[in-house]
């Protein structure tokens, strides 16, 4: 079953898509997973990752949400309103949505990022208490600093390619601590990183693995979207391993 979802975040309408798996439901309820995307993304992302995922999950017995940040996709809010704070409290609302959804089981809701939404859920991670937490290419605030040259940002928007990224933004960054903030929640990870990624260096993903105490799982020749069909494949059954407890 498939179904458009939304909640509000201060004021604002966050839309999204429930996936639950179809059969009957256990007695506890499905287990579930909130994904959170990337840097300009939106819950469909590269080559249809999230809704595909989303599916493939589903036919294995594991429900899922997918949703757009506020000011990114076809939720309400503006791109230069976004900070990572600002997503983490999306995420907030998302668990609690999830959380309250008849077919599914509140104590098994788990936390998948891509890419800043890696970085975005490991800050939201001792907030929300994931049952488990993947991270796929997580990202670290040093990518963002450049943008502050010479120590100091933009006075109001930057123009982002066509994104108008504000200042709060870049000012904020500097301050996330998402490694340290990983480390405290200290659950049950696992990281998921192409090695021959040009935009988020693999390396990210061996100090969040570091931070987070586990596994991190290499895609051979992947870059940052797992642009093949065997990067996606191995991606794909890697990740469904882990959420359903392998």
């Amino acid at each position: 079953m498939e179904q458009f979802a939304q909640f509000k975040v201060g004021g604002q309408r966050v839309y999204g898509m429930v996936h639950v798996p179809e059969g009957e439901r256990p007695a506890r309820g499905w287990p579930s997973v909130v994904m959170l995307h990337g840097f300009t993304g939106n819950r469909i992302e590269p080559h249809r990752l999230f809704p595909l995922l989303s599916r493939y999950l589903a036919a294995r017995g594991v429900a899922s949400l997918r949703f757009d940040f506020r000011g990114s996709g076809e939720s309400e809010g503006e791109f230069n309103e976004m900070t990572a704070l600002r997503e983490v409290e999306d995420v907030e609302a998302a668990f609690d949505y999830v959380r309250g959804l008849p077919l599914l089981d509140p104590e098994r809701v788990m936390l998948l990022g891509f890419s800043m939404g890696g970085l975005v859920a490991a800050l939201a991670a001792e907030r929300v208490r994931p049952h488990r937490l993947a991270l796929w290419a997580p990202a670290l605030p040093e990518l963002w600093l450049s943008y502050l040259r010479g120590g100091f940002a933009p006075p109001v928007i930057l123009d982002h390619g066509g994104w108008p990224l504000g200042r709060e933004f870049l000012l904020e960054m500097p301050r996330m601590k998402p490694l340290e903030a990983a480390a405290r929640w200290g659950g049950v990870a696992r990281v998921f990183h192409g090695d021959a990624d040009p935009v988020v260096p693999p390396a990210h993903g061996v100090r969040y693995a570091q931070a987070l105490g586990c596994d991190a799982i290499a895609i051979p020749g992947a870059n940052h979207t797992f642009d093949s069909l065997e990067a996606v494949e191995m991606l794909y059954r890697e990740t469904a391993r882990f959420l359903l407890g392998g």
